[in-house]
C-alpha cells in the first residue's frame, strides 16, 4: 500500500480528464474504483472534490490516496487490436507529422465508445502510435455515420492546443451534403436554435435536436444558439441539390437538424428527413428512391487549421466515401468543378 501522494499537474497534463490521467498513472486502477475514490471525496484537487471526468489545469495539485500495489505480474494490457483493423486504420492517415494525424473516418466507424458501441477510433487509435509510447488523442468528433477528416494529436500538449482551437472557433470546417430539394436562396446562413428534445429510446425522440427561433432560445429552456452558413454547389433540377456547409458554432446534429428545419433534409438521414419530412422540392424526404444509397449522405469534407507548433496553416481534405461517391457519379457533380471554399469571398 503506498502513502498518499500530492501530485501538481504540468503543462503537459493541462486539459486532461483527471480518470484517464489517473490509469496513465496507475494502469492498475480500473475506472469503477477510480471513481469510488472521487465519490468518497478520496482523491482531490486543490482540496476539492471532484468528478473523475474533471478536467485538469496547470498547477493544480491533485491529492492521491494511499493505493494497493500491483498484484506480482500483473499487467493490464490494452485491449488489442487485430491486424485488419490495424491495417484499416493506417490506410485511413491522410496527413501525418510529428503532432498531427489527420483520418478520413469512414461511415458507420464511431469516435468513440458508448452504449453497445465497443469498437471506435479512440479505440483503434492503438495502431496509430507509429512510434509513439501514447496512441494519438482525440481532439474533435464526427457522428457514427458522417464521414471524412478527423484530427488527432501525438502529444498531450497539442491535444490541449488544438482543443482550445477549436473552442475558440479558429478552424475551418466544411462538410459537404446531398439534400432533398434545392435550397433558396442558393447561399444563406441558418440561425435557428436546438434544443435536445424530450423523450429517450424506441418510443421517444432518442437524443433528436429540436429546432428554435433566434426570438425564442433565450427563453427556451436548455435551448442554444447554433449558426450553419450554407451554399449550393449544384442541383439536380428541383429534387435534390449538392450542398457545402460550415458549422460556426458546432452544437449535437446541427447541420442535419439546420438543413431539415429549412425543408431540405439530407438524404439518407433517417433521424432528421424521415417520410413524414415535408420538404420543398418533391416532398419524399431524405430518400431519392432508385439506386441511391441509404446511408447519410454528409461528409466533413475538409479542416484548416493554424499548426499548433509550426503555426503554419494546414488544410486537410478527404475524399468521398463510397456511397457518397456513387451519387455523385450518377448525378453527374464533379468535385472538381467547384471551389475548395465557397464561403472565402465572404470572410
Amino acid at each position: 500500500m503506498s502513502r498518499v501522494q500530492n501530485v501538481t499537474v504540468g503543462p503537459g497534463d493541462a486539459d486532461q480528464r483527471l480518470d484517464r490521467w489517473l490509469k496513465r498513472l496507475f494502469p492498475h486502477l480500473g475506472q469503477g474504483r477510480i471513481e469510488k475514490m472521487c465519490r468518497k471525496g478520496e482523491v482531490r484537487i486543490d482540496g476539492g472534490r471532484v468528478k473523475a471526468s474533471a478536467r485538469l489545469a496547470t498547477g493544480q495539485e491533485v491529492r492521491i490516496p494511499p493505493l494497493p500495489e500491483p498484484e506480482t505480474g500483473q499487467s493490464s494490457p490494452k485491449p488489442g487490436v487485430s491486424d485488419k483493423d490495424a491495417a484499416m486504420m493506417k490506410a485511413l492517415v491522410l496527413y501525418k507529422d510529428n503532432h498531427i494525424i489527420a483520418l478520413n473516418k469512414p461511415p458507420g466507424l464511431p469516435t468513440q465508445g458508448g452504449s453497445k458501441q465497443t469498437r471506435h477510433v479512440d479505440g483503434l487509435a492503438e495502431a496509430l502510435t507509429f512510434g509513439y509510447a501514447e496512441k494519438p488523442r482525440l481532439v474533435h468528433r464526427l457522428d457514427k455515420d458522417t464521414s471524412g477528416v478527423l484530427l488527432l494529436a501525438r502529444t498531450r500538449q497539442v491535444a490541449g492546443d488544438l482543443t482550445k482551437a477549436f473552442r475558440a472557433r479558429e478552424t475551418r470546417k466544411i462538410y459537404w451534403a446531398a439534400v432533398a430539394g434545392v435550397p433558396a436562396p442558393q447561399m444563406g446562413t441558418i440561425k435557428f436554435g436546438l434544443v435536445k428534445a424530450s423523450g429517450h429510446g424506441a418510443a421517444g425522440e432518442n437524443e433528436k435536436m429540436r429546432a428554435v427561433h433566434p426570438q425564442d432560445v433565450t427563453r427556451t429552456e436548455g435551448a442554444k444558439h447554433a449558426t450553419t452558413d450554407y451554399a449550393v454547389l449544384s442541383a439536380l433540377a428541383k429534387r435534390a441539390a449538392w450542398v457545402a456547409m460550415v458549422p460556426v458554432t458546432g452544437r449535437t446534429h446541427q447541420l442535419r437538424a439546420h438543413m431539415s428545419e429549412l425543408g431540405h433534409p439530407i438524404i439518407g438521414d433517417g433521424k432528421y428527413g424521415g417520410s413524414g419530412q415535408e420538404n420543398l422540392g418533391d416532398g419524399w424526404g431524405a430518400m431519392l428512391g432508385g439506386d441511391m444509397s441509404r446511408k447519410l449522405h454528409l461528409h466533413a469534407r475538409s479542416i484548416s487549421i493554424r499548426h499548433p507548433v509550426t503555426g503554419a496553416k494546414l488544410t486537410v481534405t478527404a475524399p468521398l466515401p463510397e456511397h457518397m461517391e456513387r451519387t455523385w457519379e450518377f448525378l453527374h457533380w464533379d468535385p472538381r468543378e467547384v471551389p475548395a471554399d465557397p464561403f472565402e469571398d465572404l470572410d
